[in-house]
């Protein structure tokens, strides 16, 4: 049999020796994690016009979900769930006109959902911030693409929870008749719905 050396090394026992190399270097290269969603601390608020003058506010609350994070190699992905009967205005039975079939729709659709398709990050190289995520939301039986504006997002070791989390605040526009929910024009609500959203996710 030939062999080759390299350094006074046989070829096939120099290659032996850097497999382990690569292997490490693959696990040291990977910083990906992934996180649970805390019902708790995350949290959609909208705000949707009234006669063009004050707003309406409300929210969505108990959201479920998944994140997955590397700022190493600058991706992730989220995803959510979000119960359609959390909804709360601060007045019953406008919270009850809105989850009704007129509107949402909570007993034929339970629950909306939200999957990012592709996060974007700054030329921040130290330390990458996320600038937008884009994503689809499936919302009253019908699936349209949306982008969400991270105004901030970070993580870092939770002195409480003794582990990393995740967390951040982002900002939407929706046109809520793309979802087939064309009600209550006549009671001056206005068809673009205004989305803040604050999620915060602690490791598995």
């Amino acid at each position: 049999m030939r062999l080759f050396f390299i350094d006074q090394k046989p070829l096939h026992l120099y290659s032996l020796s850097i497999i382990p190399l690569l292997l490490v270097s693959t696990i040291d290269d990977s910083h990906a994690a992934s996180y649970a969603i805390n019902p708790a601390s995350t949290h959609i608020r909208f705000a949707i016009e009234r006669f063009r003058t004050s707003a309406t506010t409300g929210g969505f609350y108990d959201i479920k979900g998944q994140l997955q994070y590397d700022p190493i190699l600058r991706t992730g992905d989220i995803s959510l769930i979000i119960p359609i009967d959390s909804l709360n205005t601060g007045n019953p039975s406008f919270n009850n006109s809105l989850t009704g079939p007129d509107f949402f729709d909570a007993k034929k659709f339970p629950s909306a959902r939200f999957k990012s398709t592709k996060w974007y990050f700054d030329q921040n190289k130290r330390s990458p911030q996320v600038t937008r995520v884009d994503g689809k939301l499936t919302l009253h039986g019908e699936t349209h693409p949306i982008s969400l504006t991270a105004t901030k997002f970070d993580c870092y070791l939770s002195p409480s929870l003794k582990k990393d989390v995740c967390g951040g605040d982002f900002t939407a526009t929706i046109d809520r008749t793309k979802w087939n929910i064309n009600k209550f024009g006549w009671f001056g609500l206005t068809k673009n719905l205004n989305l803040n959203i604050k999620v915060e996710a602690a490791r598995l």
